[in-house]
């Protein structure tokens, strides 16, 4: 039984993991607004 990838979920950094999600959010987010500002003619 090979227990190898237990090792690789033990060295992933989820630090960095949780960073890229964060920033990915805001970037989404960003033209997300927008749309939602075009979508209602800016009228929130």
């Amino acid at each position: 039984m090979d227990l190898s990838f237990l090792n690789f979920l033990g060295n992933i950094n989820w630090e960095v993991i949780a960073q890229l999600t964060m920033l990915a959010a805001i970037v989404i987010a960003g033209p997300a607004v927008i749309f939602l500002l075009a979508a209602f003619k800016g009228d929130l």
